[in-house]
């Protein structure tokens, strides 16, 4: 080091000076503005990188939560697609109830009407039976009691006796 001081000169100091100088103008010029361009090419392309990340966040989010409002509009569909399902059902089930029920009453109805109907007819058949039984009984009792002149007389009297009485 002393070496160095004790050789120093001045022309030789200026011609390092201005090569340095010369050297750092050129570095500048060729290497240090390319590689600070380079740098800050970078620096706002992982920028730009970062905002694009995190713009896609953003719509991954919104498409996350468009989807969970997407699901839960389905579900809510869903429910309400068998809430109408299950009425449905209920109201095919009461309806089927009702008609059978009426078709049951109007069969019970014409049954009984039916029932009715033949029980008139036999009782008419009956007394029909029961008149001509009443009759021939008649006949052949008033035979017997007529056969004879005397018996003739006696009714035909008592008769006109009882129709002046009445």
């Amino acid at each position: 080091m002393e070496k160095l001081i004790n050789e120093f000169s001045i022309g030789l100091f200026f011609w390092q000076l201005v090569l340095f100088i010369g050297l750092v103008l050129l570095l500048r010029k060729f290497a240090w503005k390319p590689i600070l361009d380079a740098v800050e090419k970078r620096e706002s392309g992982i920028e730009d990188a970062l905002k694009s990340a995190e713009n896609a966040k953003l719509e991954m989010q919104n498409l996350q939560a468009d989807n969970q409002k997407l699901l839960k509009e389905a579900r809510a569909e869903r429910e309400e697609m068998l809430k109408e399902a299950r009425d449905m059902k209920n109201k095919m089930i009461e309806d089927a109830k009702a008609e059978a029920s009426e078709t049951a009453t109007k069969l019970i109805e014409q049954a009984q009407a039916s029932i009715q109907s033949e029980k008139k007819a036999a009782i008419a058949d009956l007394k029909s039976q029961v008149a001509n039984l009443s009759v021939e009984i008649a006949e052949k009792v008033v035979r017997t009691e007529l056969s004879n002149k005397d018996k003739q007389l006696q009714l035909v009297e008592t008769m006109l006796g009882e129709k002046s009485l009445n």
